[in-house]
């Protein structure tokens, strides 16, 4: 493979050793430190070239082999726009992160956009957390119960229906291909769109979605499709959806939180459905069309759905049910499943093909069977409790973040409160000198061998100050000693950049500085956040727990976060300049209009006369004489043309203007 991407330089798409290589070049002794520096350079740098170009082909790879569109995405408008698996909907202003979105785009040969950074992040468990009360409510909790009171503590509480259930859900028809599964939907279709019932197409993906509906086309049956494409429409089709006769094919759009209204004639009894009524099976019903045995085996009233796959959700598969049947009205259900569908194949096609095997089932053959549908609902339970601890397992490692989070926030709303900041710079002032004593002073080491100069050196920069050391001090000082004169003289400066700068500019510097080295910083932490979580689990094969790992790691680079801050905020607070305000120029201020009072321009006095216009000023020219003749003498300057005064106006606006 390496070989086909490049033949002329395969190793560029295989990562060196950068440990060895630097061990290699510390131990060689013919270098001298410069060299090696050097070579230290070039290996960071290979790495690193190497690293990047490794990563995006990995992300090309994601892109064409993982996700496909009209499923995972759509292009719209010459852009990717990512598709809500649960709900079917566009979630346009969404990206995904770490250049998989340019990947696509690369894909779909569209525009690729610059790469977005994450300069926020959290959960939504830990965005709820936030609430002091929880509570919720929806017709699909009870299989999620266990979840809820794991991350929540929260109970689930089923509360009956407003009216009785007469929707009818029959078993689900599985075959052996995709194929022939379509064939008998289209059949069931055909059936009760020729006996004037409405009936909804659930299914899992927008190309799924589509190529029914090319299907339908060519059986020449009207039909409405409603999914991410055409979601503008979606009130308009929801509204046709129950009428007689009508075929809507819809993704998850559809099963959530969508009225379906019955049109007439769609419930055959006008004074009630018999379903669940205790009358025998002869019962005439539907003005003596059907008797009521015959309606109790097959439904012929309300509207049907036909879902053409399991969802990977117990609750996606409920919502879509949940359409028919509503507010007591009368419906139906039914399921067409194949061996060849996900679910099926990745979760429970071994199992359920040798059930079928021992029923006898062939090729075009269904099989409507209990055991069937319960198998099929382990499989979904499987992939529940996968998602599960998908979901857990990210909560664990967001609830490390989520300590950080509150600590950067809580830092940052301070600022945004409009407080007093001189505490926290002074705070931040002895932490970052204690940081250097402890950078550059040993307790178990005489001071003399402390690193003096390096100290004198990181102290100045930062605080602008020169220090100096005795060298008596330096043979008998103590580290609390000299951490009080460190203090004493940051300080010193402190207040020196005070007064430079004026107390009430002092403290608007001091709160800009501040935000923005926190909200900088923090941009990068998550960035690095993410890039620990992508490798941490490698660390498994070293017989370490990754969570344990990343909690440690993720701590140490906090602190380097807070220490960053720190040093950061001191060093741009001494560092920055103001500007001086800009002089007014001559343009500027020929720019002044000074407005005369409302009586020069003839307004109706209070008194009810009108006030005269003003008396022609000197060298004006009075009402109705005639203009003078000009005469031009030289070169004559342009009315449009710069002033030869040097003023930048044109010449009709400054020495002209009398002219």
């Amino acid at each position: 493979g390496r070989q086909f991407l490049d033949s002329a330089n395969p190793e560029l798409f295989e990562l060196p050793d950068i440990t060895a290589q630097l061990s290699e070049i510390e131990g060689n002794e013919t270098l001298s430190e410069e060299e090696k520096a050097e070579l230290t350079k070039e290996a960071y740098a290979e790495y690193s070239e190497r690293t990047v170009i490794n990563h995006a082909i990995s992300q090309l790879l994601k892109a064409h082999v993982l996700f496909a569109k009209d499923v995972d995405y759509v292009v719209m408008e010459g852009k990717v726009i990512i598709v809500d698996s649960f709900t079917g909907r566009l979630m346009p202003g969404r990206r995904f992160s770490d250049g998989l979105h340019q990947a696509l785009e690369a894909k779909e040969n569209v525009s690729v956009q610059t790469e977005t950074q994450t300069i926020a992040t959290i959960t939504l468990q830990n965005y709820f957390r936030m609430y002091d009360k929880l509570a919720g409510m929806t017709g699909t909790a009870e299989t999620e119960a266990g979840e809820f009171w794991e991350i929540y503590k929260l109970e689930v509480v089923v509360i009956p229906t407003n009216r009785p259930v007469r929707r009818e859900d029959y078993e689900d028809e599985i075959y052996m291909s995709r194929r022939e599964k379509y064939n008998a939907a289209f059949e069931e279709i055909e059936y009760w769109h020729e006996k004037g019932r409405p009936i909804l197409v659930g299914t899992v993906s927008v190309d799924v979605s589509e190529t029914l509906s090319r299907m339908l086309k060519r059986k020449g049956i009207t039909h409405n499709v409603l999914n991410a494409k055409q979601h503008e429409k979606e009130a308009e089709v929801v509204a046709q959806a129950g009428q007689p006769g009508a075929v809507t094919i819809a993704t998850n759009m559809a099963g959530r939180g969508t009225d379906i209204k019955l049109g007439p004639g769609v419930v055959k009894c006008p004074e009630g459905c018999h379903l669940l009524s205790k009358e025998p099976d002869d019962t005439p019903v539907a003005h003596g069309e059907w008797n009521l045995g015959k309606c109790r085996e097959e439904c012929p009233c309300g509207l049907h759905i036909v879902g053409t796959e399991r969802h990977d959700s117990r609750r996606i598969d409920r919502q879509l049910r949940g359409r028919s049947g509503r507010q007591g009205d009368p419906g139906s259900s039914r399921f067409y499943l194949s061996l060849e569908d996900d679910l099926m194949r990745l979760f429970g096609s071994d199992k359920i093909a040798g059930v079928m095997d021992r029923m006898g089932a062939k090729e075009g053959e269904v099989i409507t069977h209990p055991l069937i549908t319960k198998q099929i609902e382990r499989a979904q339970k499987r992939v529940e409790g996968q998602n599960f601890s998908i979901r857990k397992h990210l909560l664990e490692y967001d609830d490390v973040n989520n300590a950080q989070r509150e600590v950067i926030y809580t830092r940052r709303n301070n600022i945004l409160d409009g407080g007093n900041l001189v505490d926290e710079y002074r705070s931040m002032i002895r932490d970052y000198v204690d940081t250097l004593i402890t950078k550059y002073t040993d307790s178990n080491r005489p001071p003399q061998d402390w690193d003096w100069e390096g100290l004198r050196e990181d102290f100045g920069k930062t605080f602008l100050a020169n220090l100096r050391f005795e060298d008596d001090a330096k043979l008998n000082i103590k580290l609390h000693t000299l951490e009080d004169s460190l203090i004493e003289a940051a300080f010193d400066s402190y207040k020196r950049r005070e007064r430079e700068l004026g107390e009430d500019a002092m403290r608007q510097i001091e709160r800009y500085i501040l935000l923005r080295t926190i909200d900088e910083q923090w941009k990068e932490h998550l960035y690095a956040l993410d890039g620990l979580k992508e490798g941490i689990n490698l660390r498994a094969y070293g017989q370490k727990d990754p969570l344990i790992e990343y909690k440690r790691e993720a701590f140490d680079m906090f602190t380097e976060l807070l220490d960053s801050i720190n040093r950061l905020a001191i060093e741009r607070l001494f560092r920055i300049q103001l500007a001086p305000p800009p002089k007014e120029t001559p343009a500027q201020r020929n720019y002044r209009e000074v407005h005369r009072g409302k009586e020069g321009y003839g307004v109706r006095a209070e008194g009810g006369q009108n006030i005269p216009p003003p008396s022609p000023q000197p060298g004006s020219r009075p009402s109705g004489q005639a203009k003078p003749q000009t005469v031009v003498k030289g070169d004559r300057v342009g009315r449009n043309d710069p002033c030869p005064c040097g003023s930048g106006k044109k010449f009709k606006k400054c020495c002209g203007k009398d002219q």
